[in-house]
């Protein structure tokens, strides 16, 4: 899992740069929620799903390629309509205040994921109204799978209409990330369901500390997180929807260069555990990575 940060064009990096304390980040707005498949926000996936959670695949920028994340690894059929996805162990869903997970990640969780978006009959899926979920929609996967389905707590399997070269690099995308299922039925069985955009539960590098509407998000360590752990104490996101405050803060070193906005198109920096770097090409919510 890596942590997209957009960086002001004139921000230049070192090759390697060691964070030990915490990160403060200045993003332009605040995020519409935590439950990233509901938006088609860049702040909101920043918010959400570059952090607090997983997909069952990355895009690897060095590489140029689509590389294991959730899924170990994955087969496909020789007519192109059949992906079988073997799963990663031990993989843990954050423990919170409100949520205390009894079981690892599992086939469930994505089946309960893919299922909310894409079966009108499953009861979260009216959380996104009658327009349905909007990357569902604009990907076309509602028409493009035809069923998702446990193989065995390890493995699933996506059945496709017909073959598509896109299927898996889409499954990179934010809006993929996967969800407990237990913290859904959870929320579910009390009436609770608006507690999935507002209190997320994870598999991410970061879980959500506090949010405090226009002004700040604050994030701390998954301390279970699967993956390399990250080089900082904690994260906090500053909301300043001023241009001028915000440069101006950047300019007297109140906050460090790295900045989200969706103005504009800058680099894209990913903040790996040991370092920063710097990719380019711009993240505008229909592209991978």
């Amino acid at each position: 899992m890596r942590l997209k940060l957009l960086a002001a064009t004139t921000f230049a990096l070192t090759p390697m740069l060691v964070l030990a304390k915490p990160l403060t980040v200045c993003t332009e707005s605040s995020p519409d929620g935590f439950d990233v498949v509901q938006f088609n926000s860049l702040v909101t996936a920043n918010a959400s799903a570059d952090v607090i959670f997983n997909t069952l695949v990355s895009y690897d920028e060095a590489q140029k390629k689509v590389v294991p994340a959730f899924a170990d690894k994955w087969d496909v059929s020789s007519d192109g309509l059949t992906y079988t996805f073997h799963l990663r162990p031990n993989v843990q869903f954050q423990t919170t205040d409100y949520f205390k997970p009894s079981r690892a990640f599992d086939a469930d969780d994505v089946v309960f994921t893919f299922s909310r978006m894409l079966d009108d009959s499953n009861p979260w899926h009216k959380v996104a109204g009658s327009s349905g979920f909007p990357h569902a929609q604009s990907m076309g996967l509602v028409k493009l799978i035809k069923a998702v389905t446990k193989v065995d707590d390890r493995i699933v399997k996506f059945e496709l209409n017909e073959p598509n070269a896109t299927f898996v690099p889409i499954l990179t995308m934010g809006f993929a990330s996967i969800y407990s299922a237990e913290y859904a039925d959870k929320l579910l069985k009390a009436n609770q369901q608006v507690d999935l955009n507002a209190k997320p539960v994870g598999t991410g590098p970061f879980q959500l500390k506090s949010y405090t509407k226009d002004a700040a998000i604050r994030y701390d360590v998954n301390p279970a997180y699967w993956g390399p752990k990250p080089k900082i104490d904690r994260l906090i996101y500053a909301i300043t929807p001023d241009a001028t405050v915000r440069a101006q803060k950047i300019k007297a070193g109140e906050w460090p260069k790295p900045a989200i906005t969706s103005q504009s198109r800058p680099p894209i920096l990913t903040m790996s555990p040991l370092r920063i770097r710097r990719y380019s090409g711009g993240f505008d919510g229909t592209s991978v990575g």
